[in-house]
């Protein structure tokens, strides 16, 4: 997984643009809107710098769409996310909803190395159900 050049805010556009294409959703920026809890005038903002990144396909009103090259961005950010979520949820035994939560926050700026330790501790405490039993209440 490579760093992002894109902005804690567009990383989570195109990560809610690519779990609605995985769903087969088709999306609007008003939805956007709503389901990132944003107005709609910072969400026409932001697809406008998606677009001029090349991340997205987007004209007013219509459906916003993701470019190979920003299905690839948003791979990565998602990719973080079920790692990050995973951990928490299965080592240190935190709740779906904190868990994604927290994941959604920290996925912006976890470094490549801590991300694989993470990853590589979540598959041995799997492996290993007595391990993921030290870290949790």
């Amino acid at each position: 997984m490579k760093r992002s050049n894109l902005s804690a805010g567009l990383e989570d556009y195109i990560e809610a643009i690519y779990i609605a294409e995985i769903n087969k959703k088709t999306l609007k920026g008003a939805e956007l809107a709503r389901m990132l809890n944003i107005s709609r005038a910072s969400v026409s903002e932001a697809l406008s710098k998606l677009v001029s990144k090349g991340l997205i396909k987007y004209e007013s009103y219509g459906t916003v769409s993701l470019t190979p090259m920003g299905t690839k961005e948003a791979q990565n950010v998602y990719t973080k996310h079920k790692i990050l979520k995973n951990f928490f949820e299965t080592v240190l035994g935190i709740s779906p909803d904190e868990a994604s939560e927290n994941a959604c926050k920290i996925e912006h700026i976890v470094s490549e190395e801590i991300l694989r330790r993470i990853d590589t501790l979540t598959l041995h405490c799997n492996e290993n159900p007595n391990i993921a039993k030290l870290f949790k209440k």
